[in-house]
């Protein structure tokens, strides 16, 4: 900002100081040269007292311009009324008052004084008149009025012109505070959105993880006498959803860090770390093993995050994990928005996780993905005990799967299902105008 906005900047914000010290050398001046118009050479201190109470209401013209324009107005009527028509240069102080009333005060308040201005510059004639009783002054004065009142109606013209301008300034300056209000308001309602993103896929990720995770620690523990061989098995499953979570664990806090250097070898770039598994140990993030190092055969494959509706992975990861499930897909499949199909995978993965939590001992269970005109339709059924676990309404991953479907114009319903069991039905539209893909109805039972 310059040097002169910096000085209007001070003057619009101290204006009575402004218009006080104005008011007070303007006084000055109106002391030294006021004469009445009608006896230019007398002294007179009567018209010098009465050109002081004109100008004095001046120093509020800008804070108070209402006030300080009926102040004005009044002392000039009332100097006209008692013999005194015309008195130079403290009249000058009702054009001062009608530019600051006209600029700065509403518009009842400007168009009464331009009015009371025309009017008062047709009353000096007249009264003159009255008070000389002489017609005489009449044809004297009707100049003076007529020049009076056209300079009145410039100065109001002139001063409806910069009221506008003013106006145009304030609805800006006030346009550009709300735009700055609402870009904050925005700004924290994007990291809002963004960290409830964050924790519903670290709800899914973690719950879905941990679920297969305990499920399968407890029962290796119960089969590592009996059966090492399903022992064996269950530690497999376990390090391939394990390093799968961490993986996907990894791309998501990656998203909290994208601007911070990555270092050489560090887990974006597929290096060892200390949760990368030791300095032997392939990475598991996803970039391969080590230069010079052979990856060990019992490492699992990454699980990448899933761009469309993969639910046979997810639903034979369930299977592996102990679940009964079995996948019913109906209808010819299109192509989903980007980020439908994730939120797809995410739902069915959390009905199961809520499936192994609550459903109790060896549930069946039926993921239907059915695809109709104007949408697609996901129905994860179960016939264990979850209604009477009281799993309805009560998690947040409920909730999450509700913003989900939210985001996308969809509806998910959760709850008991006939001849027992829980449901959660979860309808997304989907374009009718995409390209179809081939699907034949098919079922996948568990084995």
């Amino acid at each position: 900002m310059g040097w002169s906005a910096q000085v209007a900047g001070w003057f619009e914000r101290h204006r009575f100081v402004v218009d006080a010290t104005g008011t007070l050398a303007f006084g000055l001046f109106v002391l030294s040269t006021t004469t009445p118009v009608l006896a230019p050479w007398a002294i007179d201190v009567a018209g010098t007292v009465w050109s002081v109470l004109t100008v004095a209401p001046l120093a509020w013209r800008r804070t108070r311009p209402v006030a300080s324009a009926v102040a004005v107005y009044a002392v000039a009527l009332a100097h006209l009324l008692a013999g005194y028509p015309l008195l130079f240069p403290s009249d000058l102080a009702v054009l001062a008052a009608l530019w600051a009333v006209t600029v700065y005060g509403p518009t009842w308040a400007h168009v009464t004084a331009i009015a009371s201005t025309v009017v008062g510059s047709f009353l000096i004639g007249p009264v003159v008149a009255v008070q000389q009783q002489s017609t005489s002054a009449l044809n004297e004065l009707a100049a003076v009025s007529m020049f009076s009142a056209v300079i009145g109606l410039a100065v109001w013209a002139l001063a409806v012109v910069r009221r506008q301008r003013r106006v145009t300034l304030d609805a800006l300056r006030d346009r550009a505070e709300r735009l700055e209000i609402e870009r904050d308001q925005q700004t924290r309602i994007a990291t809002a959105a963004e960290r409830a993103r964050i924790a519903r896929e670290m709800h899914d990720i973690v719950a879905h993880s941990l679920s297969i995770v305990v499920a399968q620690a407890d029962g290796g523990r119960y089969a590592a006498s009996q059966d090492p061989a399903a022992a064996v098995r269950s530690l497999d499953v376990i390090s391939e959803t394990g390093r799968a979570a961490l993986s996907d664990m990894r791309r998501l806090l990656g998203v909290l860090r994208e601007d911070e250097p990555r270092q050489e070898g560090g887990p974006a770039e597929g290096g060892t770390g200390p949760t990368a598994g030791g300095p032997d140990r392939p990475s598991t993030t996803g970039g391969g093993a080590r230069p010079g190092r052979v990856p060990s055969s019992g490492a699992a494959p990454l699980t990448p995050q899933p761009d469309d509706a993969d639910l046979a992975a997810l639903v034979a990861q369930a299977r592996d994990a102990g679940t009964r499930v079995s996948l019913v897909r109906v209808g010819r499949a299109r192509r989903l928005p980007p980020g439908a199909g994730l939120t797809l995978h995410r739902v069915v993965q959390e009905a199961l996780s809520n499936v192994r939590k609550h459903a109790g001992p060896d549930p069946r269970v039926t993921v239907v993905q059915r695809w109709e005109s104007a949408n697609v339709v996901l129905e994860i059924a179960d016939d264990g005990r979850g209604a009477s676990a009281g799993s309805g309404d009560a998690g947040y991953g409920l909730v999450g799967m509700r913003e989900r479907a939210a985001m996308f114009g969809g509806t998910l319903t959760a709850g008991p299902r006939p001849g027992g069991g829980w449901r959660v039905r979860f309808t997304m539209p989907v374009p009718a105008t995409a390209p179809p893909e081939p699907l034949d109805n098919e079922t996948q039972e568990p084995a």
